[in-house]
């Protein structure tokens, strides 16, 4: 019954909004197109249908909001307008009940927070969809005192994002089916991949986790500082990290007052993303300005300050070494090794004409060289990658959702710091730099480095595996000697055979003709 309800409401929100209208429409089906003009009968709308996409998912709860914040960087699939306005969408959720969040703390550790916390301030200073922060002091176990944060998450999560997903996969196998480019555009992936992604948000011991990898990644840097987790105090629904301090990095005035060096601080945060996605492999993945601030004490003016760790990108060795590629043949403006990385890949049919995608891809990127970022879009870029990508039937990779969403992230931070930066130009030095790492005399002595355990334990074996080997091949080569006097033996027992075969025939033979001639003579 309950999902009956939400169901409808659903369809009713969708209706109120006017979204089938945007749906059916685009369908080629005669009978959707013609449902979608009776539905909208009688009715019109003033507002523009991005904005009212918008309003409809804000309304329909933070569920359908994070899901839109996800198909927010997903230009592949939506057009402009549409993408535009999702990438409004925020989480603006009221705080619950500082009760709830007591009873949740002391349920997790089996104390009171009395007990736990010198002290604890039970207004919150920030709510999202998931969790909601206090400040508190605790005392470690030297005794010492110490300001922390405490991420709290949200009751009776889980039970309300099972029953949105449900209606989510129904969703998207329906749009799958009817859509002309359901099957290319992989909607029940998407849906899967985001069904991923805020289930590690449900865990708080997760993020605790990957803030402590970040941690250890970013820290030789010295670039970021990422909050310590305590813990003895992180359970699913709770953890306690170091509080931070610092301005958000939307407050580019203060921060400049401040005495930050606000270009510097925009190029140092491309340096992070890159460092992060192509050394690490390891990347945040929720990088908006609420999560990131800017350290403005004496011993660390002007670093990063990252929070939130909830949604983490992670990239294998293949989809690094061939992002870097193509990034790097980008830059050189070597368009016809994008076309051929596209086709190595898989990612386009193994068919299409280098040159015809070279071609698309020049007409995409060229424009937008040696320009400062106040005149490009990273948006617009991919978008008409995208649309390019769509014509030659590309493939898309789910995995690089993430990625996509990061980068448009950090392209909103660079428009607020410094306008005038050069991506490209910033990006480029350290992914060459990158490149000559994977493939130069640096790289093959840090894979001798890692495989040296395993060498040192195969090395006194050396000796016996070395006899064993001969042995066997001694063993092979008397086999294969004796199975060839077996074969040369089959062949000479084959030819006395034969030729018993033909002295009996020719014996027999002998005796019919010398009969048949006796017979001959008597008559």
């Amino acid at each position: 019954m309950n999902r009956f309800l939400r169901g409808s409401f659903i369809v009713w929100t969708v209706w109120r909004f006017g979204l089938h209208e945007m749906v059916l429409s685009n369908f080629k089906q005669p009978l959707l197109r013609m449902l979608a003009h009776l539905l909208s009968l009688g009715r019109s709308h003033t507002k523009p249908r991005g904005e009212r996409l918008r309003l409809a998912l804000e309304g329909l709860g933070p569920i359908f909001v994070k899901f839109g914040q996800v198909m927010s960087t997903r230009r592949d699939l939506l057009p402009e307008d549409i993408a535009e306005e999702l990438a409004k969408l925020q989480d603006r959720v009221p705080p619950f009940s500082s009760d709830i969040a007591v009873a949740t703390i002391e349920r997790a550790f089996g104390r009171s927070v009395s007990e736990i916390f010198e002290s604890f301030d039970r207004v919150p200073v920030a709510s999202a969809s998931i969790a909601q922060v206090h400040f508190a002091l605790l005392k470690d176990k030297t005794g010492t005192v110490q300001e922390v944060a405490v991420k709290v998450l949200r009751p009776n999560m889980l039970p309300a994002i099972e029953k949105d997903l449900s209606l989510m996969r129904m969703m998207a196998g329906w749009l799958e089916k009817v859509s002309a480019d359901g099957k290319r555009l992989k909607p029940r992936e998407v849906v899967a991949e985001f069904d991923k992604h805020l289930h590690d948000e449900l865990d708080l011991v997760r993020e605790a986790a990957n803030a402590a990898q970040l941690r250890r990644n970013m820290q030789s840097l010295n670039l970021v500082l990422i909050p310590e987790m305590y813990w003895d105090y992180c359970h699913p629904e709770v953890i306690v990290m170091e509080r931070m301090k610092g301005l958000p990095i939307s407050q580019v005035d203060a921060l400049r007052s401040a005495g930050v060096d606000i270009p510097q601080l925009a190029k140092d945060g491309v340096t992070i993303f890159f460092t992060q996605v192509f050394r690490d492999g390891f990347f945040h993945a929720d990088m908006h300005p609420g999560n990131i601030q800017v350290s403005v004490e004496p011993e660390s003016l002007g670093r990063y300050i990252s929070l939130d760790f909830g949604i983490v990108g992670t990239l294998t060795e293949f989809d690094k070494e061939y992002l870097a590629q193509n990034f790097s043949a980008f830059f050189r403006r070597d368009y016809k090794r994008v076309a051929e990385l596209h086709i190595e890949s898989g990612w386009v049919p193994s068919t299409t004409r280098v040159d015809e995608l070279e071609s698309a891809i020049r007409s995409v990127c060229e424009p937008y060289f040696d320009r400062p970022l106040k005149e490009i879009s990273l948006g617009m870029v991919l978008m008409r990658l995208f649309q390019t990508s769509r014509r030659f039937n590309v493939e898309i990779q789910p995995q690089l959702v993430l990625l996509q969403k990061t980068l448009l992230n950090i392209e909103g931070l660079g428009r607020q710091l410094d306008p005038e930066l050069d991506l490209w130009n910033t990006a480029k030095p350290f992914l060459e730099q990158w490149m000559i790492d994977q493939v130069g005399p640096k790289r093959f002595i840090q894979q001798l480095r890692e495989q040296a355990p395993q060498y040192a334990k195969i090395l006194p074996q050396l000796p016996r595996l070395m006899h064993d080997y001969l042995k066997q091949t001694t063993a092979s080569a008397h086999e294969r000697n004796q199975l060839a006097a077996l074969l040369a033996e089959q062949q000479r027992t084959n030819r006395l055979l034969q030729a018993i075969v033909y002295v009996v025939i020719g014996f027999v033979s002998t005796l019919i003709v010398l009969q048949a001639l006796e017979r001959f003579q008597q008559i």
